[in-house]
């Protein structure tokens, strides 16, 4: 069992608050979207969790296997040690590493280790371009495959959360559609819990099961895929659509 709940959070950096009282779940076996335009807090929020960035106030309190523990100021190496990975926002791979050798980073978690060779194998066969390229330079390759590099990265700390930030940025629509519908298979197959802040609201909510609007760092609205995927004032007013 894998959940989240973030309670009265307030974060931002230095003098400049960007998150406002923010309180979201997510519950166990869930895929819960972060909607809303650039510069509303959602990638704040992800960054918060994972103790990349400091909170003021609130709680964010993970559960895994019946464990509870508050991440707020724990560092970002104990929360991932955890079982909880991230993918961030512009992929942040090492790029003169090769594909393979930015794959192994990711299965530093002591937890993930005696299980490499496996999920090397599970990411290869995902995507087929990594084994096709294990032993090129990560900053050669497109902005579609890095990001495929970037999911593939995540995985090989077999995490139990994985949270994502801005998949979509800088890739063409039909990379998009493509990466969104690996997620959730990625998803399923291993059982994961997700959190994904994701601007392209059409494709988000493909894959959620509940999600969240953040606007000037407050939730402003909250409900299943098909409730804000119905209502026309939300995509207008919200989301721009």
């Amino acid at each position: 069992m894998t959940s989240l709940r973030v309670s009265n959070l307030v974060a931002g950096y230095g003098a400049v608050q960007v998150l406002h009282d923010v309180t979201i779940r997510v519950d166990d076996g869930e895929t819960v979207v972060l909607l809303g335009t650039n510069g509303n807090g959602k990638s704040t929020l992800i960054k918060s969790i994972v103790g990349l960035v400091r909170s003021t106030a609130g709680s964010i309190v993970l559960e895994i296997d019946g464990a509870a523990r508050d991440l707020r100021g724990m560092s970002p190496e104990s929360i991932v040690s955890l079982g909880v990975a991230i993918v961030p926002e512009g992929r942040q791979l090492f790029p003169k590493l090769t594909v393979e050798e930015n794959l192994l980073i990711g299965a530093y978690r002591p937890k993930a280790r005696p299980d490499i060779d496996r999920n090397l194998a599970y990411c290869f066969e995902t995507f087929p371009v990594l084994r096709e390229r294990r032993r090129q330079l990560a900053g050669l390759m497109s902005g579609g495959e890095q990001q495929m590099l970037a999911l593939a990265r995540a995985l090989m700390s077999s995490p139990k959360m994985l949270l994502i930030d801005e998949p979509s940025v800088g890739l063409a629509p039909i990379i998009v559609n493509r990466m969104i519908a690996k997620i959730r298979e990625l998803k399923e197959r291993y059982g994961l819990t997700v959190l994904m802040a994701e601007q392209n609201f059409t494709q988000a909510v493909k894959i959620a099961d509940r999600g969240y609007i953040i606007v000037h760092g407050e939730i402003a609205h909250a409900g299943t895929a098909a409730e804000l995927n119905d209502n026309d004032l939300i995509r207008r007013f919200y989301l721009g659509l």
